[in-house]
């Protein structure tokens, strides 16, 4: 009978281990909606151009943010503008399992010209939060290819402090 009772004790202490996770459901993925890409650096004839953007925001069916180009030595070359690529959730999903996530967009200048944008990304954590990013941007009969890394993240938003208090 004591053997019977340890039996169904032991039996009891599975039972209650493994039913909640039998019943769990999987973690959810975060909402990536910040995108921040490090400054890059790209050759020309006799001559470099740096890109630098601001954090990209979610922004429909993508992100956007505000981009600088600096042409050196050449500056009166230089520009500033918007840019927005397109992602959808299912390309969010594949970085999210480690896999390449290609990417197309457009870019705007300051003097309101388009500039064709392409890429890809390569995640390298588990989560594809981080990773590798290639740019390709065409304007004109020319193409510049930059070359990156990237950080996704979320952001959201605090509450306003109360300064009634005070």
């Amino acid at each position: 009978m004591i053997l019977r009772m340890r039996f169904f004790g032991h039996l009891l202490l599975v039972a209650l281990l493994l039913l909640p996770s039998l019943g769990a459901a999987p973690l959810a993925r975060p909402e990536w909606n910040r995108v921040a890409v490090e400054p890059m650096k790209t050759s020309i004839y006799v001559g470099s151009v740096r890109l630098i953007t601001a954090e990209f925001r979610k922004d429909g069916d993508g992100f956007s943010a505000t981009y600088a180009a600096k042409v050196f030595p050449w500056a009166f070359w230089n520009e500033t503008g918007r840019i927005h690529i397109a992602i959808a959730g299912d390309d969010l999903a594949r970085l999210q399992r480690g896999e390449r996530c290609e990417f197309t967009g457009e870019a705007f200048n300051h003097k309101e010209k388009p500039r064709r944008v392409t890429g890809y990304a390569d995640p390298e954590s588990a989560d594809g939060s981080t990773g590798k990013i290639k740019v390709r941007i065409a304007f004109d009969d020319m193409k510049l290819t930059f070359n990156g890394r990237y950080t996704l993240s979320t952001f959201t938003a605090q509450p306003a402090a109360d300064q009634s208090a005070q």
